[in-house]
């Protein structure tokens, strides 16, 4: 089991939901990298503060029957896979596995999961917490990812015109966010680019756009290495159509 399946799972546990084969690939996983043991007190605290934030209230009469739509509409997403051809299956056993249901599973349907669990039942107000967690941008959640984890690093800068842009990563959560405010406003016709400069050169990492107040909080593509300076610059919409910066850094943040 590699880290992101452990995180994976770690959801689910918080929740008492995992299957006993689940359950039992996640005690072994934490028994062999303790490392990984804040992905499990993080989404456990996640847990317990929803839980605790509000008090319960009788449900509203209609909702079982919106979760069942809801749920229904979730299944027809996400249809069955379809059957390849008898010809093409006569010698390849089809057994489950828990890889493969792990996949199925990812925090946010845990999450989710928990979210029609607890409205079923009834928490009021709590209902709205949980939509504000799930519907939050991914940048964010890796955010909070990387804020939660013990090797969790970041390094700042002040723009020119007196913004700030602080870059948030983790080797073990293995993700890097770039958060920043004040940014300058640029054309329509123009892009947001970020980039891990190393000695190989420049390697974009995705584009972005920011607030109509310059705030943004990006998460980068791509895997930082050690010492990586991680850079913004203004490119032609979409990115660079060259694969490469084709203006000077509005900032540049070193990681070293």
């Amino acid at each position: 089991m590699n880290e992101h399946e452990f995180a994976e799972l770690a959801a689910g546990h918080a929740l008492n939901a995992l299957s006993p084969e689940d359950a039992a690939a996640f005690d072994a996983a934490l028994a062999e990298h303790p490392e990984w043991e804040h992905y499990a007190h993080s989404d456990a605290a996640t847990v317990a503060a929803l839980s605790d934030s509000v008090a319960e209230v009788p449900p509203p009469r209609a909702l079982r029957s919106e979760l069942l739509e809801r749920i229904a509409s979730v299944q027809q997403d996400h249809p069955a896979q379809t059957a390849a051809p008898a010809s093409s299956l006569e010698s390849v056993p089809v057994v489950p596995t828990v890889e493969s249901r792990r996949r199925a599973w990812g925090p946010r349907a845990w999450f989710a999961l928990a979210a029609s669990l607890v409205l079923l039942v009834g928490v009021g107000g709590g209902a709205v917490v949980i939509a504000q967690q799930l519907n939050q941008p991914v940048a964010v959640v890796a955010l909070e990812r990387i804020e939660a984890a013990p090797d969790a690093q970041e390094a700042s800068t002040t723009l020119s015109d007196g913004g700030t842009a602080t870059v948030h990563w983790s080797e073990s959560v293995g993700e890097v966010v770039l958060v920043s405010d004040g940014l300058p406003t640029i054309g329509d016709d123009q892009s947001y680019e970020l980039w891990f400069v190393r000695d190989a050169g420049a390697i974009s990492a995705g584009v972005f756009e920011p607030g109509d107040d310059g705030d943004a909080t990006a998460l980068l593509a791509g895997e930082m290495s050690p010492g990586d300076i991680i850079a913004v610059t203004v490119e032609p919409s979409g990115g660079s159509p060259t694969g490469a910066p084709t203006s000077d850094p509005i900032f540049a943040i070193a990681t070293a």
